[in-house]
């Protein structure tokens, strides 16, 4: 057993011994919870690679080619719409930034028609997925700075979910769904 001393009294004696088993299990317990965690750590990593799985021993004949990404750039007074297909640019087009409020005073929301109208419009022209049969739908990148208001931001994936195509079910029902997936870029 360990003691401590706490210094000589005249009245009583201050000398006790401080039980060192707990403390010895307390550490115990500690370094193996710390070393059972390192083991989950290590064994829970996953094992990434840049390769796409059906490429790897693939040559350049089994590759698909990149499928075309709207792009949609919000500026300070317009919008540029963008079609690439990979890094190459297809088209481009800008449609002026005119807000149009709508609702209550107090309860305002802001659409970009002419947004929602040029997107149609792109879709219908350069668009991958219109066949009923096929359920994809196209894919749409939205790029903005971080000083756009939240509101212009809805207001623009709404205008990118303005155009509408029906598709075909399993079970030969039709159903009306938004042409575009949209997603927001990383810079």
């Amino acid at each position: 057993m360990a003691g401590v001393d706490v210094g000589g009294g005249e009245r009583r004696a201050r000398n006790s011994e401080i039980n060192m088993i707990p403390f010895i299990d307390l550490l115990m317990v500690t370094i193996a919870f710390l070393l059972i965690t390192a083991v989950w750590v290590t064994n829970s990593r996953l094992k990434t690679s840049a390769e796409v799985p059906a490429a790897a021993g693939c040559g350049e004949e089994c590759q698909k080619e990149p499928l075309r990404t709207m792009h949609v750039h919000v500026g300070e007074d317009q919008f540029n719409l963008v079609w690439k297909q990979g890094a190459t640019v297809l088209s481009e087009v800008s449609v002026p930034k005119r807000p149009v409020e709508i609702g209550r005073a107090g309860a305002t929301a802001i659409r970009y028609r002419e947004l929602g109208e040029a997107i149609q419009r792109e879709w219908e022209r350069s668009g991958e997925h219109r066949a009923p049969s096929d359920r994809r739908a196209d894919q749409a990148v939205l790029h903005s700075d971080d000083k756009t208001p939240f509101r212009e931001l809805v207001a623009v994936l709404d205008a990118i979910n303005a155009p509408r195509r029906t598709v075909l079910l399993q079970d030969g029902r039709s159903a009306e769904m938004p042409a575009f997936l949209a997603t927001f870029s990383a810079r």
